[in-house]
C-alpha cells in the first residue's frame, strides 16, 4: 500500500484547478477506468474530452466566468461532466436536491440566479416552474432521455460548437452548495476549485486512498461529502469511481461484490440500516476494505459482521469539509471524531481547532464548548448574504455551532449542536445523547429529544421514538431504559411514538421541524401524571 504522499507524487504537477488535476491524471494513463454509471465506463481520456465540448456548449448558451447553472438530478454520470465543464470556464455548479418540491427549489434557483439548469426527466417540471419569474429566462437541457421538448445533454456534447474558452483559475468559485435550512432559509457554501482539489488530497489520507481504488458514491452528490470527498478524492488518487443513482440497501452488497467496490461513504442513517437489514443480503466475498462515516453504533458490526478491517470516522461541514478524523494507521477512539486531519504532505499546513465558552475563552481538556476551525478547506462565504457571512466567523475563526470536547490525546468528541440543548432545571442537557442513548434500545430505530415548555419556566424533555418494524416498546419502557443509563434529570417526560421523523435532505432529523409542531406535548404520554 502507497502512503498518501506517494499516491500525489504519481502524477505531475498541476494548477489546483479542477481541469487542471484531471489532465494531470488522465496523462498517466488516458485509457484506464475513471467512471462508471450506468453500465457505462469512461476512460480518463474520454472523461476530459467530453468535458471539453460539454464546455464550449455551455458557453455557446452564454454561460461566462462566474456564471450558475442549478444541476437537478438524481447521481449520474453527467453531474460530474457538468462540474468540470462549468470548473473549465470558471463557472459555477449548483447542486439542488431532485426531491425539492417547488417552492424549495424556487428559492434555490432564485437565490443563486442561475443562467441555465440541468434537470432529470423527474425533476425538469418542478424546476420549469420553480424558475417562473426570474429575471432573466433560464434555459434547460435533460440528462437523462424521457422527454422530447427539451435537448440532451448528450446530444448537444456531440455536436459541441468549435469556440475559444475563458480558463477558470484556482481560486474561482466552482459550487454552491446551499445548507439543509432546518432553521431559516438554505444559505450557499462556495467553494473555490482550489478547495475542491484540496479536500480530495485531504481524503487521501483519510482513507489512504490508492490509485487502484474503486469508490462506490451512494450518498447525494448534491451534497458535501460525496463531492469533496468521494469525487474530488477519485480526482487526487487517480482511481475509479461507481455512481449509484440513489442508495439501495437490498441491493448493496451484491452491487459493492458486482463492481469489486473498494472503499464507501456513509452516514449513520445508512450504516443504521445496513446493520439492521437481513444477512441474507450480505455477500461475505466482498473486497470493500475502507468505509468512511462509520460511527460507534455499527463500528463493530462493520468490523466483526461485515469483514471490513477499515471504519472511518471524522468531521466536517458544508463551510468546512474534512477537519478532523481518526487516523487511518491509528489510533482510533470509539465515539470520536479524532485528532485535527492532515494533509499528505506534512509540510503544508492544515487546520487549527479551538474550543471556547460563551465569552470567546478557551476551555481546558475534557471541558465542554463550541468548536471553532481555521482551515485552509473552507469555503469563500455564503453566496449573496454577507451578514451571514459575517455571522460564521470571529477573527477569523469560522463558528461552527458545535459543543464539543477535546480529550489529553488531542481527540475531538462531538456533544451536540448549540441549538440542540435542553436546558432543564438549571442544567444544560444534550438532545443529541438522548437520542443516542434511546437509539440504542432494541426495539427503537429512530428517536430525537426535544424541548418543550416546563410548567415553572425552561424546558422540559419530549422524545419522539420510531419503533423498528415487528417490534414493541411503551412509555415506560423508554423511561426505564433511560433511568438504567442516565442522571435521573435527563430521564424524558414525554414519550411519543410516531410512524417516522422529519428529515433534512442529508438525512438528519429535522428538529427545526418537531421543535414547531405544537401538537406534539398534548399527543405524548406524560410520564409525569402516570
Amino acid at each position: 500500500m502507497k502512503k498518501p504522499l506517494e499516491v500525489l507524487k504519481h502524477y505531475p504537477d498541476h494548477d489546483y484547478t479542477l481541469c487542471g488535476a484531471l489532465e494531470s491524471r488522465a496523462r498517466h494513463d488516458p485509457q484506464r477506468p475513471f467512471m462508471l454509471h450506468g453500465g457505462r465506463t469512461w476512460s480518463w481520456h474520454e472523461f476530459a474530452d467530453t468535458v471539453g465540448k460539454a464546455a464550449r456548449v455551455l458557453a455557446a448558451r452564454g454561460i461566462v466566468k462566474g456564471g450558475r447553472v442549478g444541476v437537478m438530478a438524481r447521481n449520474s454520470d453527467g453531474h460530474i461532466v457538468m462540474l468540470f465543464a462549468l470548473a473549465r470556464i470558471g463557472a459555477i455548479m449548483v447542486p439542488v436536491n431532485p426531491e425539492f418540491g417547488v417552492e424549495e427549489t424556487r428559492y434555490v434557483l432564485h437565490h443563486a440566479q442561475v443562467s441555465g439548469v440541468v434537470a432529470g426527466s423527474d425533476a425538469l417540471d418542478t424546476a420549469r416552474e420553480a424558475c417562473k419569474g426570474l429575471k432573466v429566462e433560464p434555459w434547460f437541457v435533460l440528462l437523462d432521455a424521457g422527454r422530447h421538448d427539451v435537448p440532451l445533454l448528450a446530444d448537444l456534447i456531440a455536436r459541441a460548437p468549435d469556440l475559444a474558452l475563458p480558463d477558470g483559475a484556482a481560486d474561482d468559485t466552482c459550487l454552491i452548495v446551499y445548507t439543509s435550512g432546518t432553521t431559516g432559509f438554505p444559505k450557499g457554501a462556495m467553494h473555490s476549485q482550489k478547495s475542491f482539489v484540496t479536500g480530495g488530497e485531504a481524503f487521501v489520507q483519510r482513507v489512504y486512498l490508492q490509485d487502484d481504488d474503486r469508490v462506490m458514491i451512494v450518498l447525494p452528490l448534491f451534497h458535501i461529502n460525496a463531492m469533496f470527498y468521494s469525487v474530488a478524492g477519485t480526482l487526487a488518487a487517480g482511481c475509479r469511481m461507481l455512481i449509484i443513482n440513489r442508495f439501495s440497501a437490498s441491493t448493496f452488497w451484491q452491487t459493492v461484490v458486482d463492481h469489486g467496490v473498494t472503499e464507501v461513504n456513509i452516514i449513520e442513517a445508512i450504516g443504521t440500516i445496513l446493520k439492521n437489514r437481513p444477512r441474507s443480503e450480505f455477500r461475505p466475498g466482498h473486497k470493500l476494505r475502507k468505509v468512511y462515516g462509520v460511527r460507534e453504533s455499527v463500528a463493530d458490526c462493520f468490523r466483526d459482521d461485515f469483514g471490513v478491517p477499515h471504519g472511518i470516522g471524522g468531521y466536517g461541514m458544508t463551510e468546512i469539509p474534512g477537519v478532523t478524523c481518526n487516523p487511518f494507521e491509528g489510533p482510533q477512539k470509539k465515539g470520536s471524531m479524532g485528532p485535527i486531519g492532515r494533509h499528505p504532505d506534512p509540510a503544508r499546513p492544515w487546520a487549527q481547532c479551538r474550543i471556547v465558552d460563551d465569552a470567546g475563552r478557551d476551555v481546558g481538556v475534557g471541558e465542554e464548548g463550541e468548536l471553532i476551525v481555521k482551515t485552509p478547506i473552507i469555503m469563500q462565504g455564503y453566496y449573496r448574504d454577507p451578514e451571514q457571512t459575517r455571522e460564521a466567523f470571529r477573527d477569523g475563526w469560522f463558528l461552527t455551532g458545535d459543543l464539543v470536547k477535546r480529550d489529553a490525546d488531542g481527540y475531538f468528541f462531538f456533544v451536540t449542536r448549540k441549538k440542540d440543548i435542553i436546558r432543564r432545571r438549571g442544567e444544560n442537557i444534550a438532545g443529541a445523547e438522548l437520542d443516542r442513548v434511546i437509539g440504542a434500545h432494541p426495539a427503537v430505530h429512530e428517536a430525537a429529544a426535544i424541548p418543550v415548555p416546563a410548567e415553572l419556566g425552561e424546558d422540559e424533555i419530549l422524545v419522539a421514538v420510531v419503533l423498528k418494524p415487528g417490534h414493541s416498546a411503551n412509555a415506560d419502557d423508554i423511561a426505564q431504559w433511560c433511568r438504567e443509563r442516565l442522571a435521573p434529570m435527563k430521564v424524558p417526560r414525554y414519550v411519543l411514538f410516531v410512524d417516522e421523523l422529519p428529515h433534512t435532505p442529508t438525512h438528519k432529523v429535522a428538529k427545526a421541524v418537531l421543535r414547531r409542531d405544537t401538537t406534539l406535548r398534548a399527543r405524548a404520554v406524560d410520564l409525569a401524571a402516570a
